[in-house]
C-alpha cells in the first residue's frame, strides 16, 4: 500500500526527470537564455555532457517509434480494418523495423570504424547523425558521410552534426 510519503516521493521525482529531459530537449537560444537567468540566481550550475544529450535523442527517438509500432499494430489486430490497411500497416511496421535496424548498424560502424558515439535517424531519404565531440571535423564529418553512402545502393541525403 503506498503512503502519503512514497507518493509525494514519486510526484517529485517524476516531477524532475520531466523537467530534466525538457531542458535537455529545448533548442539552443531557449537554452542561452534559460542559462543566463540561472546563472544570475543561483552560481550552481548543472554541465550536461554529449553522452546525456545522446541519450536524449535516443529515447525521444524511441518513444517516437513505438507510438507509431503501437499505432501499426492496432490496425493490425483491429477487426474492422480493411485487408489493404492491414498491408499498409504491415509494410510500415516492417519499414520502421528495418529502419531501427540500419540506425544501430550506423551507429555501431561509426563506433568501431571512428570511435565515437553518436545517434542515427532515418527518415525516407534522409540520414541525420549527431556525433558526440568536441571537435568540429569537417574531414572526419566527409569520411563518416561516405562510410555511411556505402551501407546504401540509392543515394541518401546524410547530414552530420558535432554536439560540443
Amino acid at each position: 500500500m503506498i503512503n502519503k510519503q512514497n507518493l509525494w516521493f514519486v510526484t517529485l521525482f517524476s516531477l524532475i526527470l520531466i523537467l530534466g529531459i525538457y531542458y535537455i530537449s529545448i533548442d539552443d537560444e531557449v537554452a542561452s537564455v534559460l542559462k543566463k537567468e540561472e546563472e544570475s540566481t543561483n552560481n550552481a550550475v548543472i554541465e550536461i555532457t554529449e553522452n546525456d544529450a545522446l541519450v536524449a535523442l535516443e529515447v525521444e527517438n524511441d518513444e517516437e517509434k513505438q507510438s507509431l509500432m503501437a499505432e501499426y499494430q492496432e490496425v493490425l489486430l483491429d477487426t474492422e480494418s480493411t485487408l489493404a490497411e492491414k498491408n499498409n500497416a504491415y509494410e510500415s511496421l516492417q519499414k520502421l523495423n528495418n529502419s531501427k535496424a540500419l540506425e544501430n548498424k550506423i551507429k555501431d560502424m561509426i563506433k568501431t570504424k571512428f570511435n565515437l558515439d553518436a545517434f542515427a535517424k532515418i527518415k525516407d531519404k534522409t540520414i541525420s547523425i549527431v556525433v558526440a565531440s568536441k571537435e568540429h571535423n569537417t574531414e572526419k564529418a566527409n569520411k563518416i558521410i561516405r562510410s555511411v553512402q556505402e551501407l546504401f545502393d540509392d543515394e541518401m541525403y546524410i547530414t552530420v552534426k558535432f554536439n560540443a
